[in-house]
């Protein structure tokens, strides 16, 4: 094998290793098609509704667990719901 051909072969592996990492950089970042949120995009303030009423007060428990929990039957929490799907 001839020394030009051979450097030339040893230089293909870096040079195809960096574009190949680059090439992948520029698809995954999109840094070409980035998107200017705080710039690009109108967002209109509206007051805040609602109201601050105490409902109730809670000085200290001695239970450890809180009535009605779901934790031993947590597929209870994760239900589909019926209706329209339109």
């Amino acid at each position: 094998m001839s020394d030009d051909g051979g450097l030339a072969i040893l230089l293909l592996g870096p040079a195809g290793a960096t574009a190949l990492y680059w090439a992948l950089y520029r698809y995954y970042r999109n840094s070409d098609k980035s998107h200017d949120f705080e710039h690009e995009t109108a967002v209109e303030a509206k007051p805040v509704t609602g109201s601050d009423s105490k409902v109730d007060q809670i000085k200290g428990t001695r239970e450890t667990r809180i009535s009605g929990d779901n934790v031993t039957a947590y597929r209870q929490r994760v239900k589909r719901i019926q209706g329209d799907t339109s």
